[in-house]
């Protein structure tokens, strides 16, 4: 700690406030709340302090300080917060995943309202019901409302309609809709409709069923068999519905439960959401902690970054899985912004209790999950590439390898494909075709010289490795290459197909690699697609040259309109679907080569 800092800090004030830590570019790097600011800020310069990694990386970087003295600490928080929001600083604890998710908006202060699918609860005095965490699940349960209630679909201002006396739509006819346009439905029907719908929503349907029941069996005992199996399809939609809104007891509970967990340095909040005693959705939070592994500042972080970012619907309770600081604080700022009371506690029993370890279940799970995923995908990528060096005997895992793989029929159409995976990833902007100029009969080691010719002759990024598709006869070609290009020092593997054995320089016997690993499923797909992409430009190059022979035989059809034509149709098949006027359309064209291609392919009898 610098002479500036220790008198800066002998000058803070006793009061509350919050703090931002700056580095030696005078970025913020981190944000912090105290009911006692020169205590606080002292703390991080003491070296008795048994500080984490974290604040003791931070405090490395620290160059200066600012504070903002506030009037408690309640108001510390909600400053902290909207901070945290603005700066991003790099060791606070930070949401990573902002979404916002969507929402049913009924505004029942209009007449005839249509329901809205949004993203931003607002205090307009609507109804809003969710939140719906996964996309298909709000379209479905928006595709059932109109289903089984004929409101309207459009956008359409419904007083001007009534006003010009519009005739209803097509759903009207399909009785998917009342027509409020036409002035045909009261308010007080429509709005009936709508509050069966937010029932529906709500997750407050269980007397609709027997309803629908009781309609389909009149249907069918009247022989109207049609509208019977409309019911009975309506009734199959509702129940898995209700299926996915899984029951609980807690009668009448809406509330946002919340639970976190660690494994290793990955850091999870995993989330119910309570609605009317429905969990209606659950949604994974990762969180960027920096090394911090206290979950009380944790989970004060997470509530205001959540409520704060969001605009999401603040519920009555909010559930946690343990101690969390700044309680008072916390149930404060959001009660004020939802304009009443919300609660927020730890049930230490009961049905809450319930909730609460089920969320807690939920994260630890996901977090083991998410590890093996990223296990595998490490054993994939980067483990494959530390265990293919260590059998090439290369110094380190190879960042960028480049494939090369011939492709060609019966000699003709000779090409070569580059293929490039950085860090064990197919890296496709970096793909290159090539077609062969020198060789003439498909001979496959004239035509491998020529493109590592053409390849290593010019300058640009060098692989890490290059890996060869053969033998040993391709393994010598590629050390003659880099040598006549001066590129020795770069390291070289040839795969040969039929044992799938790797060739290295200087080696007599081939390095077999394990069958089922993962270093070798690696090398396979790298040559696999090195094949495939040299085929898609063999085959692309075969359709061209067959159209062009056709196109040869033409009249009046020279060199600059088979090109053109090309470009157009670009298939035989194509250009003989085409009118006559859509040929002469062609750049390039006039009305008798057009004609004569139209004729050509369509000859009079």
């Amino acid at each position: 700690m610098n002479q500036i800092l220790q008198d800066k800090i002998a000058l803070l004030p006793e009061k509350p406030g919050v703090y931002k830590m700056l580095d030696d570019h005078g970025e913020v790097i981190y944000v912090g709340k105290a009911k006692i600011l020169k205590n606080r800020v002292r703390q991080y310069f003491q070296t008795n302090k048994n500080h984490s990694p974290k604040v003791l990386a931070m405090v490395s970087h620290i160059a200066d300080f600012e504070t903002i003295v506030v009037s408690s600490e309640t108001e510390a928080l909600s400053l902290e917060s909207n901070l945290i929001k603005a700066f991003l600083p790099k060791y606070n604890i930070l949401l990573k995943d902002d979404k916002h998710f969507p929402y049913f908006r009924i505004d029942l202060r209009q007449d005839f309202p249509r329901i809205e699918i949004v993203r931003r609860v607002k205090q307009d005095g609507a109804v809003y019901l969710g939140p719906y965490i996964v996309g298909p699940s709000i379209q479905e349960e928006l595709r059932l409302a109109y289903d089984l209630y004929p409101i309207r679909h459009c956008k359409k201002n419904i007083e001007k309609a009534i006003a010009r006396r519009e005739r209803p739509c097509l759903l009207y006819h399909l009785g998917k809709c009342c027509a409020p346009c036409s002035g045909q439905v009261s308010r007080e029907t429509y709005h009936a409709y709508l509050q069966e719908i937010i029932k529906l929503f709500d997750g407050k349907s269980g007397d609709l069923i027997p309803k629908l029941e009781q309609k389909m069996a009149e249907y069918a005992e009247a022989m109207e068999f049609e509208k019977a199996a409309m019911i009975r399809d309506k009734l199959k939609a509702l129940r898995a519905l209700q299926e996915k809104q899984v029951a609980i007891t807690v009668k009448g509970l809406s509330a946002d439960v919340f639970a976190a967990d660690f494994l290793g340095d990955a850091l999870m909040i995993f989330a119910l959401y309570v609605r009317n005693g429905k969990v209606i959705g659950t949604h994974a939070f990762p969180m960027a902690s920096e090394g911090d592994s206290d979950l009380n500042s944790l989970r004060s972080a997470f509530l205001m970054q959540y409520y704060g970012t969001n605009d999401v619907e603040i519920p009555k309770e909010i559930l946690l899985d343990g101690e969390y600081s700044d309680s008072v604080a916390i149930a404060e700022i959001l009660s004020e912004k939802r304009h009443s009371k919300v609660s927020v506690s730890i049930p230490q029993r009961g049905e809450k209790k319930r909730l609460t370890e089920m969320a807690k279940h939920n994260c630890t799970e996901l977090l083991a999950k998410n590890a093996e995923l990223q296990r595998r995908a490490w054993e994939r990528d980067e483990g494959a590439l530390l265990t293919l060096s260590e059998a090439l005997g290369l110094d380190a895992p190879p960042s960028r390898i480049e494939c090369f793989d011939n492709s060609h029929l019966f000699g003709t159409n000779t090409v070569s494909s580059m293929v490039v995976f950085t860090d064990g990833k197919p890296d496709k902007a970096e793909y290159r075709h090539y077609r062969i100029h020198t060789v003439q009969d498909g001979d496959d080691i004239a035509s491998m010289k020529e493109v590592l010719t053409r390849r290593f002759s010019k300058e640009g990024t060098m692989p890490d490795l290059l890996l060869l598709d053969g033998g040993k006869t391709q393994l010598a070609i590629g050390e003659e290459i880099l040598r006549e290009t001066n590129h020795e020092d770069i390291p070289i593997a040839a795969l040969a197909e039929s044992e799938e054995w790797l060739y290295i320089p200087d080696r007599e016997e081939p390095i077999i690699l394990p069958r089922n690993s993962a270093s070798l499923h690696l090398v396979q797909r790298i040559r696999d697609e090195a094949h495939r992409f040299a085929i898609t430009y063999h085959r692309n190059l075969r359709s061209k040259s067959a159209l062009y022979s056709q196109l040869d035989q033409i009249p009046k059809v020279g060199e600059k309109r088979k090109h053109a034509l090309l470009d157009r149709f670009y298939t035989v098949d194509a250009i003989k679907a085409a009118t006559k006027e859509e040929i002469q359309s062609v750049k390039g064209m006039n009305e008798p080569a057009a004609e004569a291609v139209y004729q050509y392919f369509h000859p009079k009898s």
